[in-house]
């Protein structure tokens, strides 16, 4: 099959946007890409939110300034969606958007503050899921679509995805929730704290305002990436994957693995390595610092750590915040993701079933953690592929009529 190429496309805005902390952002810029066609009566549109470290090129493959392909630039979600996939953008409209204070090309702490001229940095207002959702409902607007047939997003994503639930209920036909969760528990959020502290305590941070130091903090973005690593996976898989293995990658190298040559090489460079276990910590932590921005990664997890909408919504009750809700939902979990467990999912199918709302479930037996929701998986697939084919067509055929 033909590979997707993608451009992304940027939708200014010069109406102010009044975040939840009270803060006003005067301008701001969205990056996003769409696959698919709309359709004539606009019932076809399906907005994609991304987790912590993605982007809003979801789906295949980016462009060079010529307009090729560039080779390995798959999207974060491209086993998901595409021309016949799970997703299939041959049927649907799909928008992918990338969030307020992210550094993949929206306004964030990395573009100028209009006031002084210089990188926002730490000045980037704090931001949360309720500001993301009010910035993609003004872009949803001004591509001309008055009702999505569908929010979707895993983790971070699907926190989004339930609050566009609550704030717009009469904007979304349809909700998919994945391996996500109604808010933070302390160990998460602790996790997200010891992730923070390593960035803020870099010397080369200087209180946030290191591009204008001319550094960048790489030691403590480093630590941040492999702390949330170690919570992505689960232990069987970090087991079985690496165990307490000290010899070079040589066997995944013969198995074709596209990326063991270079962490073979990586192994050897690095001093003081002893387990692979370390060489991929190391390794995926040195790859996050070259391309993430410190700032963003502390707006965004606080951004987690905030999102509570029983609290927002329902003086501490979910099922009461829930009541607010209009769209029908599907929830999948994944048994072994120990960061957004299933019972966590679990209680969001209660509050809906509280009150009465229209809930599928699947929990998926799968051993890889939380990255479960991003790998190929043939149940979780399917079990999308079938909402999309039969629940969700159904209904944008009816919003047509």
């Amino acid at each position: 099959m033909k590979p997707v190429i993608v451009t992304p496309q940027t939708m200014r805005f010069d109406q102010p946007l009044t975040l939840q902390s009270g803060a006003v952002l005067p301008s701001y810029e969205l990056v996003y890409e769409t696959y698919g066609e709309l359709d004539a009566d606009r019932s076809n549109a399906v907005l994609i939110c991304h987790a912590l470290n993605a982007s809003h090129h979801v789906a295949g493959l980016k462009a060079d300034a010529n307009g090729q392909a560039i080779p390995r630039s798959e999207g974060w979600w491209d086993n998901m969606i595409g021309p016949g996939k799970s997703l299939d953008t041959n049927k649907f409209f799909v928008i992918g958007v990338n969030n307020l204070g992210s550094c993949f090309g929206s306004t964030g702490p990395t573009h100028a503050n209009p006031a002084s001229g210089q990188p926002w940095g730490a000045d980037f207002p704090v931001v949360t899921v309720e500001d993301w959702v009010d910035a993609q409902a003004r872009l949803i607007e001004r591509l001309g679509i008055r009702q999505l047939a569908a929010v979707m997003g895993g983790s971070l994503g699907g926190m989004q995805t339930l609050s566009w639930t609550l704030q717009y209920p009469d904007r979304v036909r349809h909700a998919v929730v994945i391996a996500s969760a109604p808010n933070l528990n302390a160990e998460n959020i602790a996790f997200n704290e010891v992730a923070r502290r390593a960035i803020i305590t870099d010397p080369d941070f200087h209180d946030g305002h290191y591009l204008r130091a001319g550094t960048i903090p790489r030691r403590g973005l480093r630590i941040a990436r492999m702390i949330g690593h170690i919570t992505y996976l689960s232990d069987d898989v970090m087991n079985e994957k690496f165990g307490r293995e000290l010899k070079p990658l040589a066997s995944a190298l013969a198995a074709g693995d596209p990326d063991a040559a270079e962490r073979l090489a990586y192994q050897y460079s690095t001093q003081a390595i002893e387990f692979q276990i370390e060489s991929y910590l190391r390794y995926q932590g040195d790859k996050f610092s070259e391309y993430f921005d410190a700032n963003t990664y502390l707006l965004i997890t606080r951004a987690l750590d905030y999102f509570d909408p029983a609290r927002l919504y329902g003086g501490g009750s979910l099922s009461a915040a829930l009541a607010r809700a209009r769209a029908r939902f599907l929830l999948i979990s994944f048994t072994t993701d120990w960061r957004f467990s299933p019972a966590r999912s679990r209680e969001i199918v209660k509050a809906l079933i509280d009150n009465r709302r229209e809930v599928s479930y699947a929990e998926i037996d799968a051993p890889h953690g939380h990255d479960a929701f991003l790998l190929d998986d043939p149940r979780y697939l399917a079990a999308v592929r079938a909402y999309f084919e039969h629940t969700i067509a159904a209904d944008a055929r009816g919003a047509a009529a």
